[in-house]
């Protein structure tokens, strides 16, 4: 990973801060981009420090234009771009018969639509390069998660996407990479949308048992070396359930709806 170049959206927080710090620490070259500016400064600072050479973009991925321009302005500054990562990402918790319409178009934006747009632009730069091109997905991209319709509507279809692109390109040398963690420590569930689009605030999982976002961060970067197209995390939440949902899928299922409704204030029961 020394000098290679690599865009992380959503680096101010989570997963995308843990791949930054873990790039980092390999000597890459990074480019951070996020929609919260003061704390991506703060990550941007903090990995001078270590002799890091870091370009901090503002962008909302849901933005065609944002993405284009974080495209132009690594291009501007490195002249390569060598891996994308697609991290940014929000999630949401409500019945689909409750929830407004506006949600769920909002989980497309940012997730899916965020994801094609920052793959577009980056593209041709990344077919010369050889580079990656990676998405960050969920277990909810391959097992419908009650509550979650948005989320896992939205991880689904980066899937979609990113295997047609990787069929696409067996002749070009691109590289992609769909990467499914299970539960992670992150604010991706404070900053979940409700019924009616508003933040829910609190986490309504104990966070204590999951896998650190760090931890998440370091998986990934040795599946980018190794060039796999795919990276499923976690064995009872991640691998177990969807390889038992290729042969029981009524049985994961019922187990999907009782894990779920156990949640705190779970909007069904």
């Amino acid at each position: 990973m020394e000098n290679k170049v690599v865009i992380i959206t959503g680096a101010s927080s989570g997963i995308g801060y843990a791949l930054a710090v873990e790039y980092a620490s390999k000597g890459a070259k990074l480019v951070l981009a996020s929609r919260n500016v003061s704390r991506l400064k703060d990550v941007g600072d903090q990995l001078r420090l270590s002799g890091t050479e870091v370009l901090e973009i503002k962008a909302d991925v849901s933005i065609e234009a944002d993405c284009k321009n974080m495209v132009e302005q690594t291009i501007s500054h490195f002249g390569t771009i060598d891996i994308l990562i697609n991290n940014a990402g929000i999630s949401m918790r409500a019945l689909f018969c409750e929830m407004n319409l506006n949600v769920m178009r909002q989980l497309m934006e940012v997730n899916f639509w965020g994801t094609v747009y920052c793959t577009k632009y980056a593209l041709p730069h990344l077919l010369k390069s050889k580079g990656s091109v990676v998405g960050v997905i969920s277990i909810a991209g391959y097992i419908g998660l009650p509550g979650r319709s948005g989320y896992s509507a939205s991880k689904y279809a980066i899937r979609g996407f990113l295997d047609t692109l990787r069929t696409e390109n067996l002749k070009t040398g691109l590289h992609v990479l769909v990467v499914a963690p299970g539960f992670t420590t992150s604010n991706i569930r404070n900053m979940a949308l409700t019924a009616d689009g508003s933040a829910q605030g609190e986490t309504p999982r104990d966070e204590a048992g999951m896998m650190p976002a760090s931890k998440v961060a370091v998986y990934i970067r040795k599946a980018v070396e190794k060039r796999k197209r795919s990276l499923i995390l976690t064995f009872t939440e991640g691998k177990l359930t969807i390889f038992l949902n290729k042969f029981v899928p009524s049985l994961i299922d019922k187990l999907a709806y009782n894990h779920m409704a156990k949640e705190p204030n779970s909007p069904f029961k």
